[in-house]
């Protein structure tokens, strides 16, 4: 399936694969859970209209509604919606006709939607999560959910988050190697237009720090679901949490701030008519911001036991990430003072964005000194202070909206409305927010409060609606435009120079007629069928390139789809499991175990979920081993700048970044491993575990790597019967290493020992389970390969699938290496 139906068919929109459109579903996706996430914030705000509550919501009702509105704004809604502007704009920005792999990026959309249906769906699954947010330990764990029948709700929505870092990752995986190997001739680095520098360094701060999220929330899931000790323990669990999720939560503010800072960057230099003013010292700056962002995430823990000394060290860190802020906030306002602003309605927006922001920065130096966040942590100052920062970045995002609209619809807007959309949403903004600065010592998630804060609490209401009437003034102007707006010209903005407007608006479906090329020091379109014909090296190159473009690219592909219903229906199933689990647990135990209390009956059972996991996971099977067999043309380009990454392919990039974010969540399993036998003392650590298992089994694995590396060299000779020999022989190494497994476990099992019978047990049973799940991957994809060996021949002429299997195998392979010691030897 390659070609696309026509934009008006449903089925365009379920099979597409183009950037451009993919963009637009994440963009429309995106606006939905704003006003998901909206209503929830109304709901509560009206509940806060006085002291104790107006009854509107049940005391259960409020959190869940508090702890939706916040998972649901900052990952469904703020990072995906910037995750549209970059799918539509940053390939147009840097000269390709696509992103470097087109079906995994529809594949990020579709698991972006349907993990935001799972969050969604646990709300009708007898209430989601009411942990708040930020998902403290050990307020995540089963032990401490307000009723039994909710459990199943709070594991979809954690779930949920589960599957949205996995699209994070895919997406991560993809921009990161589009942009580094497919950027039109002559562009380099540094002359990348701003957003999309913006989003390059958003894309490396993502790929880190939601691995490190998927890591906590992957053990998250295994204490819900399965009943292991993480997060229920007083070994230290809360200060585990606390460390895992912050790792990625501060990184997180900029992941979502830096996008918009590009867009901010775009329309001061469009409607100034001026250059950015130190650019270079700004890409600078946002560098060192991406880097030190991982360094500063224990100010958040300035209220645990972590030692004076400690947490000077970080609040030198957080005073030292808020100087470059400070270069690019005076390169804004330079650039405006040095030009000639013009007031158009995306300009309005971002202005607006740097005047909140700069409130918020400031007031956030309250909570970067260690005595100051002892009294306003976990108050209204921090709801204040967030949200300005947060929120100011959604402002300079729907300056986004105005600025592109016109490019992406073909239709010019209504100025007078756009202008009244940003005056209401900035009075909405701040009668919303400021007054919580005034009501700080309201403790935030709590709807009791002061009698003296009910003023500040009411105004704060009545801004939310005003707040919220905007962006319905918002969809109307859009709405308008999009009906009976004027056409919109290639570029409707005198002074914009990016590669966007340069080609009709809204784009064609391949980009560009001929190739974009910045070789000269300026955007040119170089033809090169005309340049073939000159002879010489110069035509024997042109060439090349010619015949290498008019490849076909496919635009269509169902099974993205297909994998992500099957994985949607998997999940589905999977949150219903644990009252299951919870039977086996008291067939097993008679007493408490770690700190879990049993209950006096288990939950009651629904057969349906075990029902869904099974059919989810045969759709799954069906859908990769379709995903697989397509034939799917999605060619590199063949004149590109490709610095510092020229030596390798596409494939070959992907593979290695993937494996990048995977080194830190094998990293935080360890880390957690570490942290906990440390916490509990070493010497008290009692496993038992078989020694000689693990060290065959290090053999076992050693050995395979070898097999995999025979298996390149036999595909670089065109040896078929060498490279099935060679699989085959890696798949069954890797099946004895998990019968060796399946020994090591059972015998734990006829000891008594499972993995919810002490900390220990479920470090050991979870690490190694997870090591184990990828050697189970690694085993599926060695199947398909052999099945694609002996059926078409493959890999022989292109020996790079077999090579990028490689560079998983062995990681999977060192990963055991230091596994291995840290469970069997230590």
């Amino acid at each position: 399936m390659g070609d696309l139906p026509p934009k008006r068919s449903i089925k365009r929109w379920l099979v597409t694969t183009n950037h451009k459109d993919v963009g637009i579903l994440y963009l429309t996706t995106a606006m939905f859970f704003l006003l998901f996430g909206g209503l929830l914030a109304l709901l509560f705000r009206a509940h806060l209209w006085q002291t104790g509550g107006t009854g509107l919501l049940t005391n259960d009702q409020y959190y869940q509604a508090v702890s939706g509105h916040g998972l649901i704004m900052v990952f469904w809604f703020l990072s995906p919606i910037a995750s549209g502007f970059a799918n539509y704009f940053v390939p147009l920005q840097i000269g390709a006709k696509d992103l470097a792999f087109p079906r995994l990026n529809a594949l990020s959309y579709w698991f972006y939607l349907f993990s935001g249906i799972l969050m969604g769906v646990s709300f009708f699954q007898g209430g989601s999560f009411s942990g708040g947010w930020t998902m403290y330990a050990p307020l995540n764990v089963p032990t401490y959910t307000p009723a039994m029948e909710a459990m199943t709700g709070g594991n979809a929505m954690v779930l949920g988050l589960v599957l949205f870092c996995i699209s994070i990752t895919i997406g991560t995986v993809n921009f990161l190697t589009t942009m580094h190997r497919s950027r039109a001739e002559g562009l380099g680095l540094w002359n990348m237009p701003m957003f999309s520098w913006s989003w390059l360094l958003t894309a490396w701060m993502m790929l880190f720090a939601f691995a490190a999220l998927l890591a906590a929330v992957l053990l998250l899931s295994v204490d819900r679901l399965f009943l292991t000790q993480y997060f229920a323990t007083d070994q230290g669990s809360s200060l585990l949490w606390a460390h895992i999720f912050w790792f990625f939560g501060h990184p997180e503010v900029y992941i979502v701030f830096f996008p918009a800072l590009g867009i901010m960057f775009e329309t001061f230099q469009t409607f100034t008519g001026r250059r950015l003013v130190g650019r270079k010292w700004v890409i600078i700056a946002m560098v060192l911001v991406a880097v030190q962002s991982f360094l500063v995430w224990m100010h958040h823990m300035f209220l645990s036991t972590i030692n004076l000394p400690i947490k000077t060290l970080f609040m030198a860190t957080t005073i030292g990430i808020s100087l470059p802020f400070d270069l690019m906030v005076f390169a804004l306002i330079y650039t405006m003072v040095k030009g000639r602003v013009r007031f158009t309605t995306p300009f309005l927006f971002s202005l607006g964005a740097l005047v909140l922001f700069i409130l918020g920065g400031i007031t956030g130096v309250f909570l970067g000194a260690v005595v100051l966040d002892y009294e306003f942590r976990g108050t209204y100052w921090v709801v204040a202070h967030f949200h300005y920062v947060m929120v100011s970045g959604v402002t300079a995002l729907m300056g986004g909206i105005y600025y592109w609209w016109p490019k992406i619809s073909g239709k010019m807007y209504s100025e007078r409305l756009g202008k009244l959309n940003f005056a209401v949403y900035f009075i909405g903004f701040n009668l919303l927010y400021f007054p919580m600065f005034m009501a700080w010592e309201t403790p935030r998630r709590v709807f009791h409060y002061g009698e003296g804060a009910q003023f500040y609490h009411q105004l704060a209401t009545v801004g939310a609606f005003v707040f919220g009437a905007s962006f319905l003034i918002m969809f109307y102007t859009l709405g308008k435009s999009l009906i009976s707006g004027p056409d919109a010209p290639d570029n409707p903005w005198t002074y914009s120079r990016t590669a966007e407007w340069a080609i009709p608006s809204p784009p064609p479906l391949e980009n560009w007629t001929d190739r974009p090329s910045y070789a000269s020091g300026r955007l040119e379109f170089v033809d090169d069928t005309a340049t073939a014909t000159d002879g010489g090296v110069a035509q024997e190159a042109t060439s090349a390139a010619t015949s290498h473009e008019e490849e076909h690219a496919d635009h269509a592909s169902i099974w993205p789809l297909g994998i992500g219903v099957a994985t949607f229906t998997f999940f589905l199933g999977l949150s219903g499991i644990t009252p299951y689990v919870f039977s086996f647990v008291e067939s097993h135990i008679h007493s408490e175990v770690g700190n879990f209390v049993t209950l006096d009956s288990a939950p009651a059972q629904n057969i349906i979920y075990p029902a869904l996991m099974v059919l989810g996971v045969v759709m799954l099977g069906v859908s990769l081993f379709q995903f697989g067999r397509e034939q799917f043309d999605a060619p590199e380009m063949a004149v590109a700048e490709r610095w510092p990454f020229g030596g390798v392919s596409n494939q070959k990039m992907g593979v290695w970044v993937f494996l990048a974010s995977d080194v830190v969540v094998f990293g935080a399993a360890i880390g957690a491993y570490l942290f906990m036998r440390i916490h509990m003392g070493w010497d008290a650590w009692h496993l038992d575990a078989i020694t000689e298992a693990g060290l065959f089994n290090t053999y076992v694995l050693l050995t395979s790597s070898f097999t995999v590396i025979l298996a390149h060299v036999m595909a670089e000779r065109e040896n078929k019967k060498g490279l099935l020999g060679a699989l085959s022989a890696t798949v069954l190494l890797a099946l004895v290493f998990m019968g060796v497994k399946a020994f090591e476990y059972s015998s734990k099992f006829a000891d008594g020992h499972y993995w919810f019978s002490g900390i220990e047990y479920s470090l050991y049973f979870v690490t190694t389970g997870l090591h184990a799940l990828h050697v189970i991957l690694g085993v599926l994809v060695a199947l398909f390969m052999i099945y694609r060996v002996v059926s078409v021949d493959a890999y022989l002429e292109d020996h790079a699938p077999v090579e990028s299997f490689g560079l998983y195998w062995h990681f999977v392979d060192i990963v055991w290496v230091f596994l291995f010691p840290l469970f069997y030897l230590m």
